[in-house]
This record gives structure tokens, sequence and C-alpha cells, in this order.
């Protein structure tokens, strides 16, 4: 066998790969004899049939099935022999084969990048440091009582947080458009729902009124031909209703599985609850600028064939997310996430060099921390460690996280990392970081 390699494009590769004819007459021989023994001719017994007949009936698939048989074999051994590593499958592009001739083809394929992360040092870190604070808990308590209020009618001006019950009719110069009309619509005031500007002209009106509400609709408004137009409503408001929120009351407080409908054990709950989502908030502040760092710090040039991989990965989920199906998947432009699989990738390989060059293997100390911290969010703890202990795959997932968490504290200790004092709500209302 004959290889030559050269480079085609920056991480692909070309073999050209020569297969002497005294191996492909040794695999056509071997491969006829095979056939032989397998199939039925009239006039013979199974596996009687002599090798001439074979030849005469079946040389031409013999050959094609000893052509590729050599072309994988010899591929395998040339990439062995010049130390490449394809990243995604091989395209293999024969050529004309010639009776009683060397045979020759060419593969072409991608290598995995060599990756060396450097400068750690240089990634900046902003730790936010918070606590569950007595007031978070009062405020996530007044939350979970929202849930259980009733809507009140008011006699009285509409303000912030009040619902309001009313008519509405839009025009654009004059001209009514589609969805600009309503009857009995009802709005909390102060969530955001509407466009800027709509929901603080209700605000100072009272049930009867009857007044206009004057926008203008965002550049970005989802309608092409009602962006960056003004607009009046005309409206009438119909009833104000302000929330009632329930006394903690035992039943009350039992509707919040608190079996014996004690305000403290409530409290406490709420609280270790609360704990709990600040922690994994604040390792995902800290993780996601630690990526970033790695990233930013380190470019890799990552194979096409691991990124539409990926991105095939992102497709399947966004579908799933959203109810489709895998033809929708197929259909989803590759464009829209091309970016993040790419990112993907990337952390993907500088993680791999920093595993491989740290020989890190899952501690299983920690991967005990992870199944107990998952374990205290369901009422039998019991069951989960159970569940982990019967699931080999499930435990290597968390083994997978393990290994991951262990990379990020390997290299926050070498990071910029400088601690910011936050509170409970500027962490959990900032948009999520991973």
């Amino acid at each position: 066998m004959q290889v030559s390699v050269e480079t085609t494009q920056g991480l692909g590769r070309r073999l050209t790969i020569t297969i002497p004819a005294a191996d492909i007459s040794k695999a056509v021989d071997a491969e006829l004899v095979k056939t032989a023994k397998k199939v039925r001719i009239d006039g013979f017994r199974k596996g009687k049939v002599p090798l001439k007949v074979v030849q005469q009936r079946y040389g031409a698939s013999v050959l094609q099935d000893a052509l590729s048989d050599l072309m994988t074999r010899n591929f395998i051994e040339s990439i062995i022999q010049e130390k490449l590593n394809p990243a995604g499958s091989p395209t293999y592009q024969p050529t004309e084969y010639k009776d009683g001739q060397d045979y020759t083809y060419h593969v072409e394929f991608e290598i995995y990048p060599e990756v060396e992360v450097k400068d750690i040092e240089k990634i900046e870190v902003e730790r936010p440091v918070a606590e569950v604070q007595e007031a978070d808990i009062d405020a996530m308590i007044d939350t979970l009582r929202k849930q259980q209020g009733v809507w009140k009618e008011a006699a009285r001006e509409a303000k912030d947080q009040d619902r309001v019950v009313f008519d509405f009719n839009g025009t654009v110069d004059g001209v009514e458009f589609d969805g600009g009309k309503a009857s009995d619509f009802a709005l909390v005031l102060g969530q955001g729902r509407m466009i800027p500007g709509f929901e603080e002209a209700i605000l100072g009106h009272k049930a009867g009124d009857e007044f206009d509400i004057d926008v203008t609709f965002p550049e970005d408004y989802h309608v092409d031909n009602l962006k960056g137009k003004a607009a009046k409503f005309a409206s009438k408001l119909k009833k104000v209703e302000e929330l009632e929120l329930p006394e903690l009351t035992k039943e009350v407080v039992k509707r919040f599985g608190i079996a014996d409908g004690s305000v403290e054990k409530l409290r406490e709950e709420v609280s270790r609850n609360m704990q709990r989502e600040l922690k994994a908030a604040l390792r995902n502040r800290v993780k996601a600028q630690v990526i970033d760092g790695l990233v930013k710090h380190n470019e890799v040039d990552v194979p096409v064939a691991l990124v539409d991989r990926e991105i095939d990965v992102l497709r399947q989920q966004a579908v799933t997310r959203f109810g489709g199906n895998n033809k929708q998947a197929i259909e989803l432009p590759k464009e829209i996430f091309e970016a993040e699989a790419k990112k993907r990738v990337t952390i993907g390989l500088l993680f791999s060099d920093i595993i491989e060059k740290n020989s890190i293997k899952a501690e299983e100390s920690r991967v005990k921390a992870l199944i107990d911290e998952i374990a205290t969010a369901y009422e039998d703890p019991k069951d989960v460690v159970a569940y982990y202990s019967k699931d080999k795959k499930a435990l290597e997932n968390l083994r997978a996280v393990a290994v991951e968490d262990q990379v990020i504290d390997l290299l926050l200790e070498k990071a910029k990392v400088t601690d910011k004092p936050a509170s409970f709500s500027e962490i959990m209302n900032q948009a999520p970081a991973v």
C-alpha cells in the first residue's frame, strides 16, 4: 500500500492510497470462496459451486465488495500510519478499476485541530456574592400568596399591578388594522405585555372613563406594516380590580405542600429552595464568564463536520422544545444555529485538552454531592439516590457534569477573579447566563 497526504484547506486532508494488484487479487479470491459457500445455483449443491461458475455469475459484485472492503481497511491503516485523527465521516472518491493493475483512490476528511489552551490567567471573572435575606423570603412568600389571590373590583383610579378590563379600537392614520380591536380585554398593569406607553396611559383612569391612548409601534415590531407607525387607541375602561392576598392560615399554607400548615415550616422550605436556586444561579454566572473568557483567549480552528453535527443537535432540540417533528428540524436553516454550534464545539475541544493534560477524572465525592443536591428538590430524596445507583447512563451524565465543574474550578484558580456583592433579586432577575 502506498499513501500520500495533502492539505486541502484548513483542517481538510486528502489521502491518495494505492492498493497493489496482488492484494486485490487475493481479496477477490477470498470473497469468491465466501460467496461460493452461500449461493445456490441449479445443478450444484449449496457450497459445492465451482469458483469458475461463481466468477461468471457474481464476478462484478464480488470485485465491488472486495474493493470496498480493501478501501476501508487501507484507509484505516493509512490514518494510523500517518497519525491522523479524522473528525466526522470520510468521503471516498473511487477511480476507474482496471483488471490486473494497482488501484488508486482518494479519501477526503477533516482532522481534529491541535489544541493548546493558553492565557488562562487573562480570563477575567466578576464573581457575584449574594445571600438569601429574610426580606427575600418575605417577597417570595408574597409571590406565593399572589398565586392564591382573588381579583376584587376597586372603585378607584387604576394603578400599577391592578388588573383592568377595557375595550379598545386602534387606528393608524385613521384606518383600523388587524389585531387592533378588542372588547372586555383583561390586562395586569406593569407587566409590559403591551407596546411601550400603552399601559402607562391607562394609569389614573377609573371605570367608565373614555380616553385615547397615543403610542408609536417599535421599529422592530413583528408586524411589518406597523413598524415605527404612530397609532391611536380609542379606549373605554370598564373595570379596575386589585389582587386580594389570602392570610397565611393553616389551610392556605397547606396548599403550598406544608402538611401541618405551619408558617415557620413554610419559611424554612421556601428558604431552602431559594438557597438552592441562588447557588445554581451564582455558579452559572461564574461558569459563563469563565467559558467566555476561555473562548476569547483561545481561538480554535473547528472542523466543519463537528459544527454541522452540533447544528443537527440544536435543530432537534429547538423542534422538540416546541413540539415539532424531524421533518421540521431539517427545514430549520442552519445559519440560525451556526454561531452557537461553533461555540459549543470550541468549548468541547478546549475542555478536552484541559481534561487530558490535567488527567481530570470525576471525583466520586463531587458526584455524590450532585446527587444529594438534586435529591433535596424531591419529596423522598432516597428515591433519587436509588435511581442514580441503578441507571448507569444517568450516573455517567452526572460524572460528566462533575468533570466539567472540576475544569471550571481549575480555570478559576488561575483566572483574575473579583468578588462583587449582589442581592438575591439582582441575580435571579438577570437573564440566564448559560
